[in-house]
């Protein structure tokens, strides 16, 4: 039987380097594997959880659309999955599953006290919820393998614990979701602190972006005098070499840590081979986005939507008749 991989991105912009290489790569290979069903969705619900521009999010939803399909999701292999085109489902599937999770345990979640400190004024019950929606994404397509970074691990730990109690407690038959760990699935800021988000500002890098724009974004990272008795570990240089081993392999990268405690880094072409690098692996994907049409994403979503509605909808009438409804 296939294993289930699903992978979400919220619909708050396009792809950043972060997404492609944490998420999207690395699922992109195993497309192929007939060992695996893959499952590429845009959660433009959970963006409203937190404070958007409702103006934006419909168009911000096919933007993402479009970078998958840009980055090489093969509509034909995968399923690609706009959340509100199913929300009835993934939503009532949300409610049952809150019968059985407290809200002490929502409250208590790393996650959640953080965004309570970035939105002091917009806690509300979306983003109490949020994981309890997450783990109906996850669970509508009984999926085994979830590619996320580890600051999602407690938002999957609660996804597990609702699996558990629904087959202690109703019977059903939910598999325990697993982090799916790729090989950049860490890829740090550019500011050096933290890793590449897109609420951060001067973080990321865009799937999107030309050479002179991935330039001036590398640019910016801070540095040092370029040699030391020891390679820095975190920080904006340590970030720089981890760049440098994600785009020009590790050997590479060694030879930047002998120069920085031998005869000292120019960072200045440093930064120059490294955005080089970077523009050859999204020259390809730049060029595949501008072929799409209108009418190619319409199709995408739709066939999307109408895949997923039929696994969905038996996942959810499985656990009516479990819980009690007939």
């Amino acid at each position: 039987m296939k294993k289930r991989i699903f992978s979400g991105i919220r619909a708050t912009g396009r792809l950043h380097l972060g997404n492609y290489l944490g998420a999207v790569k690395g699922m992109l290979a195993l497309q192929d594997d007939p060992n695996y069903e893959m499952f590429f969705a845009v959660v433009d619900v959970h963006a409203m959880t937190t404070p958007y521009d409702k103006q934006e999010l419909a168009e911000k939803t096919r933007e993402v659309v479009r970078d998958y399909l840009a980055a090489g999701m093969d509509p034909q292999k995968s399923s690609i999955l706009v959340q509100s085109k199913v929300i009835d489902l993934h939503a009532e599937l949300m409610f049952y599953f809150s019968t059985v999770v407290s809200v002490a345990r929502m409250q208590h979640l790393p996650t959640f006290k953080e965004k309570v400190k970035q939105h002091p004024d917009n806690v509300t019950m979306a983003l109490l919820n949020y994981p309890v929606l997450m783990a109906a994404d996850i669970l509508a397509y009984k999926s085994d393998l979830i590619p996320v970074g580890i600051d999602q691990e407690p938002h999957l730990e609660v996804a597990r614990e609702i699996a558990r109690k629904m087959n202690e407690q109703y019977g059903t038959d939910f598999p325990e979701p697993k982090r799916f760990a790729t090989k950049g699935e860490y890829v740090p800021s550019l500011i050096g602190e933290g890793k590449m988000s897109k609420s951060v500002e001067g973080s990321y890098i865009q799937l999107a972006d030309s050479k002179e724009q991935i330039a001036n974004r590398l640019a910016k990272t801070p540095t040092d005098s370029g040699k030391g008795e020891s390679v820095p570990t975190s920080g904006g240089v340590a970030n720089l070499l981890t760049f440098v081993e994600l785009f020009r392999g590790v050997e590479r990268r060694k030879q930047y840590e002998d120069e920085y405690v031998h005869n000292g880094i120019k960072y200045k072409s440093l930064k120059e081979e490294l955005a080089e690098a970077i523009y050859e692996e999204l020259k390809p994907i730049q060029e595949r986005r501008k072929q799409l049409t209108e009418a190619d994403v319409n199709r995408v979503i739709a066939e999307g939507a109408e895949r997923a509605r039929a696994i969905a909808a038996k996942t959810v009438a499985e656990v009516r008749q479990k819980m009690g409804l007939g």
